[in-house]
């Protein structure tokens, strides 16, 4: 290949702005660069809460975009995880002390599927059965929150805090607690592949 072909190549590549949901005040989440617009549907962006809304507090919560379309010189994205970094995760453990955690999947009012998997940190050693009722607790309390909310709303309240904070604020009675967070929330499906999912299921 000639140096001009290459050229022309590097040319005909633009950047797009890549931009948050709605949900997150389209803010501007990053940068990428393709030939055609198609050819950055599906890309993944990940950032930090920090860098989304400029506040320190935010460095240890990790946030997962998929680009979804393009318009002009703009890429619009889904929000599709949420994720404490390891390092805070195991900042959080002491010795003496119990770490709970539960993994639940379920439904949002709007028939988005979501794995959540909240972690509970006691102040010391918990025993079987006060673990078990905690993780009861923390299920009980996630597979409400989603069957509750729509999924734009189980973000907010996971990125937000306030689902953590109304475990701690029920488990704490079961044990004392020192913290609660939502280590990962992952979207699984959008709604068309639910009911994709069902339909093919019914066939069977």
């Amino acid at each position: 290949m000639s140096d001009r072909s290459v050229s022309k190549q590097k040319q005909e590549k633009r950047w797009y702005t890549v931009l948050a949901p709605e949900q997150f005040d389209r803010a501007k989440i990053g940068q990428t660069v393709a030939e055609e617009p198609d050819q950055a549907l599906g890309r993944t962006i990940e950032t930090t809460l920090a860098d989304l809304r400029n506040d320190a507090s935010g460095n240890n919560t990790k946030l997962t975009f998929r680009i979804t379309e393009m318009a002009s010189d703009t890429a619009y994205t889904e929000f599709i995880r949420h994720e404490m970094t390891r390092d805070y995760m195991r900042s959080l453990v002491r010795r003496g002390s119990s770490k709970v955690a539960a993994y639940v999947t379920g439904l949002t009012a709007d028939d988005y599927r979501v794995q959540v998997q909240p972690v509970a940190l006691t102040t010391k050693s918990a025993d079987e059965s006060q673990e078990k009722a905690i993780r009861r607790t923390m299920i009980d309390r996630v597979q409400a929150a989603t069957a509750e909310r729509t999924f734009a709303d189980l973000a907010d309240s996971v990125v937000e805090g306030r689902l953590s904070s109304a475990i701690y604020n029920e488990a704490k009675t079961i044990y004392p607690l020192r913290r609660v967070e939502i280590q990962k929330m992952t979207l699984e499906a959008r709604p068309a592949e639910v009911a994709a999912e069902e339909e093919a299921s019914v066939d069977l």
